[in-house]
């Protein structure tokens, strides 16, 4: 076995969209899959394009965004590695729902779609297992999607903020430091707003003590705190 399979094997295995799955429904995707190198500032595919197959992300990020009719762009999720996306047009057929651009140079494993179409014909453990998957990713959308839905901006950012801090910030007892730089752009693009108005909330946060600025990346001194301001309930340890 070659080691360039078992990096395509181990990128399957650690997904959750695979994870738990029988090593005999794992081969054929195994098989037919394909590592591809991406240039930071690609965009991999654009709304609307055909369906050409699911990707997993092994290193680096790529971000899922839509935009408006004024060219106003909507970050839907930024896939890290082990995470997957296309899953939707994957099943559906239909085109594109969002387009996809590499944040930075990023690797990812290719699965065509032919390979899902035929495993999910023949393999029934599989077919059940995606869509069990599915359902729990749609099941995490709509609870974010309400906690947006209802919410002015100011707790909205102080959601994203702690949300990103769960992925990209180092967390020491109740504070974090961020290791990833997210410019007022990216977190105005994830929110649906302007610059302007994250500048504003973000200017607010720093007066109350929840956000530090250094350098360029970003502080959070008392994820609680914050966790309160976004009305949710905090969740330290994270991953816990």
């Amino acid at each position: 076995m070659s080691a360039l399979r078992d990096e395509r094997e181990s990128v399957l295995r650690k997904c959750y969209l695979f994870e738990g799955l029988a090593p005999e429904s794992l081969a054929p995707l195994v098989e037919a899959s394909a590592i591809r190198v991406i240039e930071s500032g690609t965009e991999i595919f654009a709304a609307g394009d055909p369906v050409d197959g699911l990707r997993i992300v092994i290193s680096g990020q790529v971000r899922l965004w839509i935009a408006d009719r004024e060219g106003r762009q909507l970050t839907l999720h930024l896939a890290e590695a082990g995470e997957s996306f296309g899953e939707i047009a994957l099943l559906d057929k239909l085109p594109r729902t969002a387009a996809a651009t590499a944040s930075e140079t990023t690797r990812c494993l290719l699965l065509p779609v032919s390979a899902v179409e035929t495993a999910i014909v023949t393999d029934p453990a599989l077919s059940r297992h995606l869509i069990l998957s599915l359902c729990a990713i749609l099941r995490r959308n709509v609870d974010t999607i309400s906690g947006f839905a209802f919410s002015g901006l100011d707790a909205r950012l102080a959601r994203r903020l702690y949300d990103l801090a769960q992925d990209h910030a180092r967390i020491t007892g109740e504070a974090a430091q961020f290791t990833r730089r997210f410019s007022q752009t990216d977190l105005a693009q994830s929110l649906g707003v302007t610059r302007e108005a994250v500048n504003k909330k973000l200017r607010a946060l720093e007066h109350d003590g929840l956000v530090l600025r250094n350098g360029g990346l970003l502080s959070l001194p008392n994820l609680p705190e914050l966790a309160t301001r976004a009305g949710i309930e905090s969740t330290l340890p994270f991953g816990g």
